[in-house]
C-alpha cells in the first residue's frame, strides 16, 4: 500500500556532539515494559512525485539532521543490561549513528479518507508508520533504536509523516518539541535561531532531578522482573477495530462545566480537562455495557491521566527538559456508579480529586508511591489518556501549513484515548478512540445524544 522511494539514515551534522550518554531516571523506567509510541501527522500539500523527490525529501533530510544536532539522543540508542548483569539502563549517542527515514509513496489510499473524523478501519494507518530497527547485541546490553520515521506521499493529494518512538527515551512533550523544531527549522530553511526563541533547545542535565528514597534504582529492580522487550513488535488490529475522532466543543465545555457545577457547587478543578475526560469515560463503559449479555455491575473501573512533574518538583525543571517526567494519577469506581444518572458528575468529582490532591505533593512523587499504586489497576478495565490537549502537535508547520489531521495510532493497543487542542479551534478538543466497530457505534449515539440534551 505505501512503495519505498528511498530508504536512508539521517545523522546529526558534524558540528555536532561526538557523544552523549543519559542516564534513565525513575521517570524512565517504567515505560521500559510498554510498547512505542506512534502517531501519524498529515498535511494537504497537493504535489507531484518528482517535485516530492526532487524538492520535498530534499530539504526534509537536511532540516532534520539539524534538528538532531539538538535532540542528538534521538539519533542513539537505548540500552538496556542484560537480565544477569548489574548494569543500568541508559540512552546512549555516539558518532555514526542515526534515524532511519523512510520515504515511500502510495496511490491506492484515499488521503480525504484517513484525514475524516468517521469511523475507518484502524489497520489502514499502518502502511504510514514506521517500525524500530531491529536491536544489537553488544557486551552485556542490548541497544535498541529509540526514534524511526517515515514519510508518505499521497500524489496531488498530501504528505504524512509517521513517527516511531520508544516512550523510554522521552515523553509527549519532550517528541513534540522535537516535532516542532524539525518542522521549523524545514520552513526556515535551516535557521537556528528560531529553536532558542521558542524554547524548543532540549535541556539535558538530570543531575537536578533529585532520588532521596533511592526509588531509581528500586523501579529498575522490579523492571528487570518483567521481560523488557528491546524489539519493535507491530500488531496490526483486525477488521472489526476502527478509530473515529469526536470533537467537543468550547460551548458544550462550558454548559457541561455548568451542569456540573450546579450539581456540585463546592467541586474543585472542574476544568475542561477533567470535563472532558469524565464525559469519555461514562460514555465509553455505558457503550460497552450495550455490547455484552451479561454484566457485573459492580466491577472496578479504572481511569488513569498523565501529569507532567516538571513544573511541580524542587527545583523545578525547565519545561524543554528531554526525557520523561510524567507520573500517573489513578482513580477508580465501580461500573454500576459511572452507568447511572450521576456517573457524569460522578467521575468529573473522581479525575478533579485526584489532579487537585497529587498535584503539590511532591513527596508522593519522590517517594515512589505513584509507582506502587499502578499494582492496583486491572488493565482489562483501564482508560488512560494519550497526549494532552497542552501540546499544540497541529503547530508544527514544515513549511506547507497546520497539519490537516493528526492520529495517534498508539491508542489501538486499547484501553486509552487520545487527547488534544482542535485543530480549528482553541476552546474545542479532539478525542480519538479506536473500539470495535459495534462498541464504537453505541459509543458515538451515547455522546452525541448526551450532548444533544445540553
Amino acid at each position: 500500500m505505501a512503495s519505498v522511494i528511498e530508504q536512508c539514515q539521517v545523522a546529526p551534522p558534524p558540528s555536532g556532539a561526538a557523544e552523549l550518554t543519559l542516564r534513565l531516571t525513575y521517570f524512565d523506567h517504567t515505560w521500559l515494559a510498554f510498547g512505542r509510541n506512534r502517531r501519524i501527522l498529515f498535511y494537504n500539500l497537493p504535489i507531484s512525485k518528482p517535485h516530492f523527490v526532487q524538492t520535498i525529501i530534499p530539504s526534509l533530510k537536511h532540516s532534520l539532521s539539524l534538528a538532531l544536532k539538538h535532540y542528538t539522543i534521538l539519533a542513539g540508542n537505548l540500552v538496556c543490561p542484560l537480565i544477569n548483569s548489574s548494569g543500568y539502563p541508559e540512552l546512549r549517542y555516539k558518532t555514526g549513528d542515526s534515524v532511519s527515514v523512510i520515504f515511500s509513496e502510495t496511490t491506492d489510499m484515499n488521503f480525504n479518507y484517513l484525514i475524516g473524523n468517521h469511523p475507518r478501519y484502524a489497520k489502514d494507518f499502518y502502511p504510514f508508520i514506521p517500525q524500530l530497527a531491529e536491536p544489537k547485541d553488544a557486551q552485556g546490553v542490548q541497544l535498541a533504536p529509540v526514534l524511526a520515521i517515515k514519510v508518505t506521499l499521497f500524489p496531488n493529494f498530501g504528505i504524512s509523516i509517521g513517527f516511531s518512538n520508544h516512550h523510554a527515551a522521552c515523553d509527549g512533550n519532550t517528541i513534540v518539541r522535537f516535532t516542532r523544531a524539525w518542522a521549523l527549522l524545514n520552513k526556515s530553511c535551516g535557521d537556528e535561531q528560531f529553536l532558542e526563541n521558542d524554547q524548543l533547545i532540549p535541556f539535558y542535565d538530570r543531575s537536578i532531578i533529585k532520588d532521596p528514597h533511592e526509588q531509581g534504582r528500586s523501579i529498575w529492580d522490579i523492571m528487570k522482573t518483567f521481560k523488557v522487550e528491546m524489539r519493535d513488535i507491530i500488531v496490526i488490529p483486525d477488521i472489526d477495530k476502527v478509530r473515529c475522532t469526536f470533537i467537543i466543543g468550547h460551548n458544550e465545555i462550558t454548559k457541561l462545566k455548568n451542569l456540573i457545577l450546579s450539581r456540585r457547587p463546592s467541586l474543585a478543578h472542574v476544568t475542561s480537562f477533567t470535563i472532558t475526560c469524565a464525559y469519555v469515560w461514562t460514555c465509553l463503559v455505558k457503550s460497552e455495557v450495550t455490547t455484552i449479555e451479561i454484566i457485573n455491575e459492580n466491577v472496578m473501573e479504572f481511569f488513569v491521566c498523565a501529569a507532567d512533574c516538571r513544573a511541580r518538583i524542587n527545583p523545578p525543571l525547565p519545561p524543554s527538559y528531554f526525557g520523561n517526567c510524567v507520573i500517573g494519577y489513578v482513580t477508580q469506581t465501580r461500573r454500576i456508579d459511572l452507568i447511572g444518572k450521576e456517573g457524569f458528575t460522578i467521575a468529573v468529582e473522581l479525575i478533579g480529586e485526584v489532579i487537585q490532591k497529587r498535584t503539590k505533593d511532591e513527596e508522593w512523587i519522590l517517594s515512589g508511591n505513584w509507582f506502587k499504586e499502578f499494582s492496583t489497576i486491572d488493565t482489562k478495565r483501564l482508560l488512560s489518556v494519550s497526549g494532552s490537549p497542552k501540546f499544540d502537535l497541529y503547530s508544527a508547520d514544515f513549511g506547507w501549513g497546520k497539519a490537516e489531521k493528526i492520529e495517534s495510532v498508539s491508542i489501538d493497543n486499547g484501553g486509552s484515548m487520545s487527547l488534544s487542542k482542535s485543530k480549528d479551534s482553541n476552546g474545542d478538543l479532539e478525542v480519538g478512540l479506536s473500539l470495535s466497530n459495534a462498541q464504537m457505534n453505541a459509543f458515538a449515539a451515547i455522546f452525541t445524544h448526551g450532548l444533544s440534551l445540553l
